[in-house]
């Protein structure tokens, strides 16, 4: 069985993308973004829903992402889901799910 981790989402950079350069040389850059659902409830009346997502990106789209991405920015992102976990202040165990963007576009948004 051939399974694959994909992700897709468009939306709003909610801010300035972070940048960390390693001793390598190998550069991430991490950002939050903002996705919106618009609909209709039952009783009629219009609703939206706003998800916060937590990205990644690695080398040369952290490149692309430095240059021309900010808070605000409306892109389209492709990538795969990753979970890590951590320690945190307090000794305990956190868990953490992620988009690692592996293609980044900035659109324009519709009117």
């Amino acid at each position: 069985m051939n399974t694959t981790n994909r992700v897709q989402l468009t939306g709003n950079l909610g801010s300035n993308p972070e940048i960390k350069i390693f001793e390598n040389g190998n550069k991430v850059a991490r950002f939050s973004m903002a996705t919106k659902e618009e609909y209709t409830t039952r009783a009629g009346e219009k609703a939206s829903d706003t998800q916060w997502h937590y990205i990644s990106a690695w080398g040369k789209v952290a490149e692309k992402i430095e240059s021309e991405l900010q808070k605000g920015s409306f892109v389209s992102i492709d990538g795969r889901l990753v979970t890590r976990n951590y320690v945190d202040n307090n000794g305990q165990k956190r868990y953490i799910t992620e988009v690692v963007a592996n293609e980044v576009m900035l659109n324009q948004k519709a009117v």
